[in-house]
């Protein structure tokens, strides 16, 4: 129950004082999460890229051919339309375009599209409207024209500055290419740019890691994502695995970034994002934190709760053939399935336990629907390996052990196998 949780929480993390009665009200059993009460941002999937990195597992297409850009935004467009019925009245806090490489689209292009959001749904005030892009010149347009086409934040696709690490991970861009690339961005206007940086990369030294992390503080951007190359199923580094730096190195590489990083005022709010005060990024915070969000394009996945409670996931057709041939046809182009409260579970903690700043129990009740009680056994366990810890009245956040070990922990809020 969740009286047991509250007590243990103050007894022994918090405080010995007996839980008021606000906090005691939350022993009600929630009626369902209320979508009304859930923030909600949309993603955008654009599908293509100049070249296929080979350890890239994200739905990309080497492009073929003329990019087919008016009729892929004409396909999101009709998609869109349907899609915006389901959320009518609800408030749009943030558009993410990702891919893929959306900035090979023409910046008249993704304003049609921007334009279009706004027809359909109830978009905040200077909303966060994210755009990723490469450094390189022929993945991107004028910067000043995305600007203006209603783009507000930038994510560059660095990775590396070195040359020879650029060149093992199958990049296009060089370092010289993404300082120009983020003068240009500066020159344009734009005052909230992410540098995106990966480490761990083929024959990499802990020194050649710094360097790229001390060479992207140098650019002051306002945000910095750093990565842990990772070889996944189904790339090309996972059929020809190249020689990665050993775990002791890897860490000291983590441990070494972190250190940079934090002396220079980024807080690092996510377990590979690190942000000034305020720039966090809103798509992506709503998403750890278990908010709705809706999806266009090629593959791209929703999480959406319904008025009566029930959470679902959706997907859309993953090829952008087969995407745009559904569009246009009229047909289902979209997927889905019904998170069950194991489910819903185990994925609020997936996403929750990456934030620095943890969860709330409340926080819990409000975006499953279920009593902050089943999480009991799992919480117990969590704290008792020191991989969790009480950060305040009825909430938690992982420890440095627990972010070392974060798929430990997450593991320990699997569903159990059926029978």
């Amino acid at each position: 129950m969740l009286a047991v949780i509250v007590a243990r929480h103050w007894s022994g993390c918090v405080s010995d004082s007996t839980p008021d009665a606000s906090l005691m009200s939350l022993l009600i059993e929630p009626a369902g999460p209320d979508p009304a009460a859930l923030p909600l941002t949309l993603y955008v999937h654009f599908p293509w890229c100049v070249s296929k990195c080979p350890y890239c597992d994200f739905n990309s297409h080497r492009l073929e051919g003329e990019l087919p850009a008016p009729r892929y935004i004409d396909a999101l467009l009709t998609d869109l339309a349907g899609m915006a019925q389901t959320v009518r009245g609800r408030a749009l806090q943030a558009v993410f375009f990702g891919g893929g490489t959306p900035s090979l689209f023409p910046p008249d292009e993704l304003g049609r599209l921007l334009a279009g959001v706004g027809e359909h749904c109830n978009v905040v005030p200077d909303a966060e409207v994210t755009m990723e892009a490469n450094p390189g010149t022929l993945e991107h347009a004028d910067f000043g024209a995305y600007r203006q086409a209603g783009i507000n934040r930038l994510s560059l696709g660095v990775q590396s500055f070195d040359p020879v690490k650029l060149s093992a991970i199958g990049r296009i861009h060089s370092g010289e290419d993404a300082l120009l690339a983020f003068a240009q961005a500066r020159a344009a206007g734009f005052d909230n740019i992410n540098l995106d940086l990966m480490y761990a990369l083929p024959g990499q030294s802990c020194d050649e890691a710094t360097a790229d992390v001390r060479a992207a503080i140098d650019m002051a951007p306002e945000h910095v994502s750093l990565y842990h190359l990772t070889l996944e199923p189904n790339t090309v580094f996972y059929a020809r695995r190249p020689r990665l730096p050993p775990e002791d190195d890897v860490w000291a590489m983590q441990a070494a970034a972190a250190a940079l990083l934090e002396s220079a005022g980024y807080l690092n709010y996510e377990v590979s994002a690190w942000s000034r005060a305020g720039a966090q990024c809103a798509h992506n915070l709503n998403y750890w934190r278990f908010g709705d969000y809706l999806a266009l394009g090629a593959g791209a996945h929703s999480k959406q709760t319904l008025a009566d409670g029930t959470i679902r996931r959706g997907e859309r057709a993953a090829h952008p053939r087969g995407y745009l041939r559904a569009v246009e046809a009229a047909e289902p182009v979209f997927r889905s399935h019904t998170l069950d409260p194991a489910d819903r579970i185990f994925e609020f903690m997936l996403n929750n336990l990456r934030l620095s700043e943890g969860f709330g129990l409340t926080q819990f009740e409000v975006r499953t629907g279920l009593s902050a009680s089943v999480l009991e056994p799992g919480l117990e366990v969590a704290c008792e390996r020191g991989l969790l810890e009480a950060a305040g009245p009825l909430n938690y956040r992982p420890t440095e052990l627990g972010w070392r070990f974060l798929d430990d922990l997450q593991a320990i809020f699997l569903p159990e196998p059926a029978d």
